[in-house]
């Protein structure tokens, strides 16, 4: 546990754009809420490859909202059985069932469309949400800590500098 909050605190303190931080976990809340087996999240494996988002964080988060998923099930297969059973969408639903490639998606399962759709509603409210704290925390919350006595005190030895001077070398960072 100690180790999982290092590294959110490692990937916040890196020079990475708070964009490709934020993107990296609204990608992996995706990932993370749906279903594993699902194409979907062979698209969302892809983006994460071909897009520049930090693969640290997407990871971290992964592992979050998969925890919190287990937890969010019955509401996802709540959503899931309002969205399928809606009479409007019946013939759609009809339609892409006949399909013999689209029942591959298993976009029938109640589980799979609830966390789907919450979601993709959810990605680009978390995107903005993301981004704004993590400049607030880098603009304020780590300036505050770079000013305290004690990292005052560690900066001022000689490993520290040592590190400093190292950092580039050797996937060291």
């Amino acid at each position: 546990m100690i180790e999982l909050i290092a590294n959110i605190f490692k990937v916040l303190n890196s020079e990475t754009e708070p964009r490709q931080i934020s993107l990296a976990a609204c990608l992996a809340m995706i990932a993370g809420l749906t279903p594993l087996a699902r194409p979907h999240n062979l698209l969302v494996l892809l983006l994460v490859l071909l897009l520049r988002v930090n693969l640290s964080a997407f990871i971290i988060a992964w592992g979050l909202f998969s925890g919190i998923a287990y937890l969010l099930d019955p509401l996802f297969h709540r959503i899931g059985i309002a969205i399928l059973q809606a009479d409007a969408l019946n013939g759609i639903w009809t339609a892409l069932y006949n399909q013999p490639y689209l029942l591959l998606t298993r976009f029938n399962n109640t589980v799979t469309m609830g966390s789907l759709v919450v979601a993709l509603l959810l990605f680009g409210p978390l995107f903005v949400v993301l981004n704004l704290l993590i400049r607030k925390y880098r603009e304020q919350i780590l300036v505050w800590i770079q000013k305290t006595r004690v990292m005052q005190m560690l900066k001022a030895t000689k490993i520290y500098q040592t590190y400093q001077s190292l950092r580039g070398w050797g996937g060291v960072s």
